[in-house]
């Protein structure tokens, strides 16, 4: 479940990599040097934009607990009726007289 998940110590470091980066740019003076920096550059990116994919899929993973309860609050704001689970088909329930 932990790689599932991102935790606070991984987005600090996420936050240290894109101003590690934002540093780098910044200390490359001249546009000679930034654009001489390319394939430096191309990496810091990169690892940047790796990290950033895994941070936007696992920040919103719900783990089954989270969306079970998602499910539960979003039913009770519905108005969750027992008797239109009971009008069902029948065909998950084959016990039940049609």
């Amino acid at each position: 479940m932990h790689d599932q998940t991102y935790d606070a110590q991984r987005a600090r470091r996420l936050a240290d990599l894109l101003r590690a980066l934002a540093t780098r740019i910044t200390a490359l003076s001249t546009d000679e040097a930034l654009l001489q920096a390319g394939p430096e550059l191309l990496k810091l990116m990169g690892d940047a934009r790796s990290e950033l994919f895994h941070y936007e899929v696992r920040a919103t993973y719900d783990t089954p607990e989270v969306a079970e309860a998602r499910r539960i609050v979003e039913d009770a704001r519905r108005g969750w009726d027992p008797a239109a689970e009971d009008s069902d088909s029948g065909e998950d329930q084959p016990w039940r007289e049609r």
